[in-house]
């Protein structure tokens, strides 16, 4: 069984639901019958990342990362960043003190406990230009991200000779580049989805990652999806760097009917989307365990 939960929803502007990172869990048998997962990966982990997860501990199923009222960080195995926005990187530099230092004492000597994966035009950048002000802390040239994480490269799709993230024996997550934001060109600032592909039954699930509406390149992976949570913008706008409702409004049913919704703003509630349930598989839900794929 492979599991995502969303810590929070919300757009990077959200204050009622956390910002948009995920937790992805693979489990031999199923989340009901175990304590915790034989392999899990978080889908970024930005400013409300900690909070997010702090509260999400305390539910019912997340015991396991819970260590005596704290988060239990050395129990999420991997981060997968998809790009540099704070609402998806702002929690990074609490994870890697936490890490280093905090739970180093309980393990000592074996080295960076966590992960850190992506695109290598997006780690690259993560150091230079967003943790090294808070973490180039350490004797000597002050350290890197090395220092504070396992460091893993992978190419997306596009590139040829990708290399998937496993999960379990069972599973496999690989980058897609989407269409975000657009300095002069289409996907030249590094932004990426995932692919989630159950090699078992054949079958795959999308998580858009941020992105405009882009069914060119997001097409021929959302039609044979089994799943999609897709991003929404739900207000309209002169040059969205998100799809906005209204463009998804106009995908094929089939489609629509299994895509969640998440990354949307505060207003989600408001009367005038009471139809989206109704459209859409729904807004998607903090905090609840999604079933991408189950046991044949």
């Amino acid at each position: 069984m492979l599991t995502l939960t969303f810590l929070g929803v919300g757009s990077a502007f959200a204050k009622r639901n956390y910002q948009a990172n995920a937790l992805v869990e693979a489990w031999a048998g199923g989340s009901e019958g175990q304590a915790s997962p034989q392999d899990n990966l978080l889908i970024d982990f930005g400013a409300t990342g900690p909070l997010a997860l702090h509260r999400l501990k305390d539910q019912p199923g997340f015991a396991y990362l819970n260590q005596a009222g704290r988060i239990n960080y050395p129990a999420i195995r991997r981060v997968l960043i998809t790009h540099l926005h704070a609402d998806h990187i702002g929690g990074l530099e609490e994870l890697a003190l936490m890490t280093r230092y905090t739970f180093a004492k309980q393990a000592p000597g074996q080295g960076p406990a966590v992960e850190l994966i992506g695109a290598a035009e997006v780690l690259e950048a993560l150091w230079h230009h967003s943790l090294k002000g808070g973490l180039a802390t350490l004797p000597g040239d002050g350290g890197s991200l090395s220092d504070y994480f396992t460091v893993r490269a992978v190419r997306p799709l596009e590139d040829g000779a990708a290399a998937p993230i496993p999960l379990m024996d069972r599973y496999e997550v690989s980058l897609l580049r989407t269409h975000h934001i657009a300095r002069e060109e289409r996907f030249d600032w590094p932004s990426y989805g995932l692919v989630f592909t159950d090699r078992a039954a054949a079958a795959t699930a999308l998580f858009s990652g941020d992105t405009r509406f882009d069914p060119e390149n997001l097409g021929p992976v959302m039609e044979p999806a089994r799943l999609i949570f897709h991003d929404v913008q739900l207000d309209e706008a002169e040059s969205p760097v998100h799809a906005t409702l209204s463009e998804l409004r106009t995908l094929p049913e089939p489609i629509r009917r299994k895509m969640v919704l998440y990354h949307y703003a505060d207003d989600w509630d408001s009367p005038r989307y009471d139809l989206v349930g109704e459209e859409f598989a729904g807004f998607a839900r903090p905090m609840h365990r999604y079933t991408v794929f189950d046991e044949p």
